[in-house]
């Protein structure tokens, strides 16, 4: 049986084609929200119940002591030492990070900055398995000192 080269070549040509095409769908579907347009313009909505919460762990020298260590070993590289935003990955990022010395920032609630850091969005990770709820409370009550620090 003979075979036509030119039917061969058509073929090799488009089965290229669609493989590339395959390639190319596959890829988009790795692609993330913040550069699809996603998250990182729309307001960070918590939850009601989430924002009620209220830390049980008491704002004394251990717990800010225990939460300046866990966020300098996790948080300090994106939002710096002083909690400016301006750590050394910040540039990095695609959303802005937080300046925790603000009045804005530190208008949220204890239970707001728990789930934020619980949860992550964006380029702002979840620390659902590096912390235990009891290190996230000890977290935010350290950040929470950053707006007497301004």
């Amino acid at each position: 049986m003979k075979t036509n080269s030119k039917n061969s070549k058509t073929t090799a040509v488009t089965t290229v084609i669609i493989l590339f095409v395959f390639i190319g769908m596959l890829s988009m579907s790795f692609v993330s929200p913040v550069s699809a347009g996603g998250d990182e313009k729309k307001p960070w909505v918590v939850p009601e119940k989430a924002k009620a919460a209220t830390s049980p762990a008491k704002a004394d020298a251990a717990t800010l002591a225990a939460g300046k260590t866990l966020f300098n070993k996790l948080c300090k590289s994106c939002h710096g030492a002083g909690g400016k935003g301006d750590g050394a990955k910040s540039k990095e990022l695609e959303t802005p990070t937080s300046d925790f010395t603000e009045a804005a920032f530190q208008k949220q609630t204890e239970g707001e900055m728990f789930y934020k850091i619980k949860e992550g969005r964006v380029d702002m990770p979840s620390f659902k398995k590096e912390m235990t709820d009891g290190e996230r409370w000890q977290v935010v009550a350290y950040v929470r000192s950053f707006g007497a620090k301004k």
